[in-house]
């Protein structure tokens, strides 16, 4: 859409646009990545952020709607890049590590996903776009608690690891 960004809301509509495509992205990540899970807790961890992250989509169509403009999907490399060493990652992985390698994939995309939205929420703080901050924290909201969850997993996942090598 954008070949060039020339103004504070040309910049904040490609960012939109940008967080729409990675949670797009996302969205397909999650099934694979429930695929791939050994842990049953896992798997329901992240077929149930597959429903959020549905609702973190209408919510950024929302966004769109109210600033007046069409959605638009601009690229997102950071999510393609994380996806991308992930997969490679998971290849790599013996089926006793994979959870483990899975969480620090989750754990890095989630943080990217905390930092797109702050900044978004910024941008429409500043632009007086109360609805859309609305809908941007409920997103914001979401990825903060499931980085927490992803914690939460990773150090069940450790002790697992620790108890089994003792």
């Amino acid at each position: 859409m954008f070949e060039r960004l020339n103004t504070p809301q040309e910049l904040f509509s490609f960012k939109l646009g940008a967080a729409l495509t990675m949670e797009q992205n996302v969205l397909e990540m999650l099934g694979k990545l429930e695929e791939e899970a050994q842990r049953q807790p896992l798997k329901e961890q992240f077929r149930h952020h597959a429903d959020e992250t549905r609702q973190q989509i209408q919510n950024i169509e929302k966004a769109f709607r109210a600033l007046g403009e069409e959605p638009d999907d601009s690229p997102c490399p950071a999510i393609q890049g994380l996806d991308k060493e992930g997969k490679a990652n998971i290849r790599k992985a013996d089926d006793s590590v994979v959870d483990a390698v899975i969480l620090s994939g989750a754990a890095e995309t989630e943080h990217h996903e905390i930092a797109v939205y702050e900044g978004l929420i910024t941008h429409a703080q500043a632009m007086g776009q109360d609805e859309i901050v609305r809908l941007l924290q409920e997103n914001l909201e979401q990825e903060q608690h499931t980085l927490e969850e992803v914690k939460q997993h990773t150090e069940q996942v450790a002790r697992e690891a620790v108890g089994a090598a003792t």
